[in-house]
């Protein structure tokens, strides 16, 4: 009689093993049927208004949610057992999951350290799958974390970008579809200077890191830079602007909106032609920064080039080419002559500008869809979002593969990042405003409802760590600009 081999033996235990997960599968999906035509009969004797379709199409939808919480369910049991029986075996061998020391007179042999790697795999799985049903259900930051301190209404057309600038006095800059870039106190929310030198939309503004200049970029194929002189307002008292009720996200009606033709930014001072003209692109710009020390600007445009410029001379320094499809952002590093671009050719690209004589490129290649925004961190990292719906932390020094990945339910327009803190704001289409850490654990989700947060698409984030009532500026294409007080400290205590 032949003998059966052990790897035979295991071959049919698993078979077996998956016959008998297939019934208890049957098992409950005919449990569920009977239940459901148990639920519906129960119905069927009750007085309803709703028609007998609607009711069944209900019934139809639970049973299909109660079906999925079940299978989690199920799946979250069975990994846990697997653990519980890796942690009794590593218990045995006197080694436990974490890694820690073995006992005395036993070998670190390869085979108890893929062990332990497999069961903290296993365990790591099963924290991700629990962490997910609970995040469902877990209510939104309360507003002692997340505050709308201001409003900042005045445009006549959506946002596309806000900064803040670097230089005293700190004030907020917004730039419009309407073709203007605003200037507003950040504590009253007025309008302090209004610029209109542009004939197309305004898609971009930056402050110079030293001085009371701005960089803006248009429609109109050029990137603008232009001074300001600005007195800031004495602050007025106001209303606590966080007195509402609920939550409800209740989508708004053209009506609601801000409308731009009563707003005091008439009345604030304007400029209307810049101080140099940066003409060199065929396209739109989409976007422009400032290099370190402000002495050189980078453009990005449609026409699928970044440029180079020299400030003082609105030359052409540098063409940088090799995007297939339309830029769609530029960010330059806080402290060295580094360049990144994004475009709608599912890359980003860092140029490096620190050896005058050579200006080498790494390109990065990790969405699956248009990268919206990539930006620098502290250290060696990138932030890049994608309308492919992930935000993905990369390190400058391993290109190959993200050493974060945040999912989320809507695309990532521009994003910011928190120097001091690390924290990532994601302005979504879908009206949403997220807050991440670099490792892609999730912190906040600031409010929206009807009364309170943007009532269309957020387009871009920026961050003021050091101003002592907003931190943080949101700005959307329901024409406003908003300002936000992130309690920061409460907020990496609840992480």
């Amino acid at each position: 009689m032949p003998i059966e081999s052990g790897s035979c033996a295991s071959a049919r235990q698993a078979k077996q093993k998956r016959k008998s997960h297939s019934l208890s599968i049957r098992r409950t999906n005919s449990s569920e049927q009977e239940r459901a035509g148990l639920q519906r009969d129960m119905l069927e004797g009750q007085d309803s208004k709703l028609p007998p379709a609607v009711r069944n199409t209900l019934l139809e939808l639970f049973g299909q949610i109660e079906r999925e919480f079940e299978n989690l369910y199920i799946e979250n049991l069975e990994l846990r057992r697997e653990v519980d029986t890796l942690n009794e075996r590593l218990a045995g061998e006197g080694q436990t999951i974490d890694g820690a020391e073995l006992s005395k007179g036993q070998l670190k042999t390869k085979a108890s350290h893929s062990t332990s790697q497999l069961s903290q795999k296993l365990k790591t799985t099963y924290k991700a799958s629990t962490s997910k049903i609970v995040s469902s259900f877990k209510t939104t930051t309360s507003r002692a974390i997340c505050q709308l301190v201001k409003e900042y209404v005045g445009h006549r057309d959506g946002i596309w970008d806000v900064s803040v600038a670097k230089t005293q006095p700190v004030v907020l800059g917004t730039a419009s579809a309407d073709h203007t870039a605003l200037l507003w106190s950040i504590e009253t929310g007025k309008c302090l200077v209004k610029y209109v030198g542009h004939v197309g939309s305004v898609n971009s503004i930056k402050f110079h890191p030293t001085e009371q200049v701005a960089l803006t970029a248009s429609g109109d194929q050029t990137a603008h830079i232009w001074r300001y002189i600005v007195q800031l307002p004495t602050p007025q008292p106001t209303a606590d602007c966080n007195q509402v009720s609920g939550e409800d996200e209740v989508e708004c009606s053209d009506k609601d909106e801000p409308d731009g033709d009563g707003d005091g930014s008439s009345d604030c001072p304007t400029v209307r032609a810049p101080l140099t003209s940066l003409k060199s692109h065929q396209g739109v710009v989409i976007a422009a920064d400032w290099l370190v020390g402000g002495k050189q600007a980078v453009t990005a445009s449609w026409d699928r080039t970044a440029n180079l410029y020299d400030v003082e001379t609105s030359e052409l320094v540098h063409s940088l080419t090799g995007h297939d499809q339309e830029l769609t952002h530029c960010c330059t590093h806080p402290t060295q002559r580094l360049v990144v671009t994004s475009s709608r050719d599912t890359t980003f690209r860092l140029w490096d500008f620190r050896d005058p004589s050579i200006h080498s490129v790494n390109v990065f290649q990790g969405h699956t869809d248009t990268v919206t925004s990539a930006v620098f961190t502290v250290g060696d990292n990138v932030v890049s979002g994608s309308d492919d719906r992930t935000v993905k932390v990369w390190d400058l020094k391993n290109m190959r593969s993200p050493i974060a990945t945040i999912r989320t339910d809507s695309a990532v327009n521009r994003i910011n990042v928190c120097v001091g803190q690390r924290i990532i704001a994601l302005p979504h289409d879908n009206r949403q405003v997220r807050l991440f850490d670099m490792s892609g654990v999730r912190l906040a989700r600031l409010p929206r409802s009807n009364r309170q947060g943007h009532r269309r698409m957020v387009c871009c984030s920026a961050w003021c760590e050091d101003h002592p009532i907003c931190n943080l500026f949101t700005c959307g294409f329901d024409r406003q600009a908003i300002g936000w007080n992130i309690n920061i400290p409460a907020l990496l205590q609840e992480k």
